[in-house]
């Protein structure tokens, strides 16, 4: 038999093995950092792009107007329809035009034979005056009537012509290539009474206009970069325009701005800009809006971030990267470092490129950001960082590509 004193010291360290035992038990497990893509950042170029609204505008556009007077007899067009230049749209009554014509031609026959009577009396003059029969006077005065039935004549042919021109335009035609709209004026109304009557438009829209502006702000803006040499603007004629229509498709065919004002509009305070788009299968219209990326030049030394790494708050931009965190110890209150945490960085990002956030300020080359896990990323906490799975394209840098192919 067990002796009552060893029993008892058996079961007070039986006792306390179970109490130790029930205390690592109830110990908290720390779970693991949580798992984070991330890319690597570099610094590249960037194609500088200012994306505005803008509206479309016929290359050109030609009022088609009555420029003489009479009855409108006639439409020769189809309302909607592509027309060429010279094609008759409208026929205006003739009639009295061709008798105007027709006095005129008369009058001219009639000044053309005076004009031959007085040649003969001043030739006849001329010839006599040698011989003395007829005096100075009467060969200066044959000779004066010759000079006026001359100019007579002139302004006869004069008159003619007019007259045979504006008969040409009781045919109403097409001043260029284009497509011709509503008819303004109907069949049997007078036109061109005192006025040029419009009668209907032709735009030509094979081309486009792509009619935006440009903030001062943003422009003193690029300018700046510009002479930093964080930019280089582009000439007039090399800035490229693409276009994105109002259903969110982009548009195949590439603009080139052609203009550019000299003035800022002091209502707006914007520069007016301009570009010139093709348009060949006529799918654009005038007056239509579209929102207008145009490529004015190329950013150095910038950042592309995909936008699901970009987070905002009610102050700035910011993205979450792998780094040295700080953080409150619990017991003793004191400021302790956090290796590998997610540590907040505030970021300057102003502009779009594709799907990225062109970043100008806030990372710096080397950095780990966050892209995928963002949920998890709790600020200062650990994490476990490790190459983004299929990466955004042109995400932070040339190096984000090769990394996510390490995995």
């Amino acid at each position: 038999m067990t002796p009552l004193p060893l029993r008892s010291s058996l079961l007070a360290l039986g006792l306390a093995a179970a109490l130790a035992a029930c205390h690592k038990q109830e110990a908290p497990q720390q779970p693991p950092p949580p798992e984070v893509g991330v890319i690597t950042a570099q610094p590249q170029d960037a194609p500088l792009v200012q994306d505005q609204v803008g509206r479309l505008s016929a290359y050109r556009t030609a009022d088609v107007r009555a420029r003489v007077p009479g009855i409108l007899l006639h439409r020769l067009y189809e309302e909607g329809s592509d027309v060429k230049a010279g094609q008759k749209l409208f026929q205006i009554d003739p009639q009295p035009l061709k008798a105007e014509l027709d006095a005129q031609l008369a009058n001219l026959a009639s000044t053309r034979a005076s004009a031959v009577n007085a040649k003969a009396q001043a030739d006849r003059a001329r010839g006599l005056i040698g011989k003395n029969y007829v005096s100075r006077q009467d060969l200066d005065t044959a000779e004066a009537n010759e000079r006026t039935a001359n100019a007579a004549v002139k302004q006869a042919q004069a008159n003619a012509e007019s007259a045979r021109i504006n008969l040409g335009f009781t045919d109403v035609v097409s001043p260029i290539d284009g497509r011709a709209g509503q008819q303004q004026v109907t069949e049997g109304a007078l036109v061109g009474q005192g006025e040029t009557t419009l009668l209907t438009r032709v735009d030509q829209i094979d081309k486009l206009y792509v009619n935006f502006s440009v903030s001062v702000a943003d422009l003193d803006a690029m300018r700046r970069a510009a002479a930093a040499g964080a930019a280089t603007l582009s000439p007039t004629d090399k800035a490229t325009v693409n276009i994105q229509l109002p259903d969110g498709t982009a548009y195949d065919k590439q603009g080139t701005l052609d203009f550019s004002s000299a003035t800022v509009n002091p209502q707006t305070g914007t520069v007016n800009l301009r570009a010139l788009l093709e348009n060949p299968d006529e799918r654009l219209l005038p007056g239509q809006f579209v929102t207008v990326k145009a490529t004015l030049g190329d950013l150095h030394n910038v950042f592309l971030v995909p936008q699901a790494a970009v987070l905002r708050d009610a102050n700035d931009a910011y993205v979450m990267v792998v780094g040295e965190g700080h953080a409150k110890d619990p017991k003793t209150g004191a400021d302790v470092k956090v290796p590998s945490a997610a540590v907040r960085r505030p970021i300057k990002a102003d502009r779009l490129s594709g799907s990225n956030w062109v970043v100008t300020g806030g990372l710096q080359p080397g950095d780990q950001i966050i892209v995928q896990g963002l949920p998890k990323a709790r600020e200062n906490s650990p994490v476990k960082a490790s190459p983004a799975q299929a990466a955004p394209a042109a995400a932070a840098g040339p190096d984000a590509d090769a990394s996510a192919g390490k995995q």
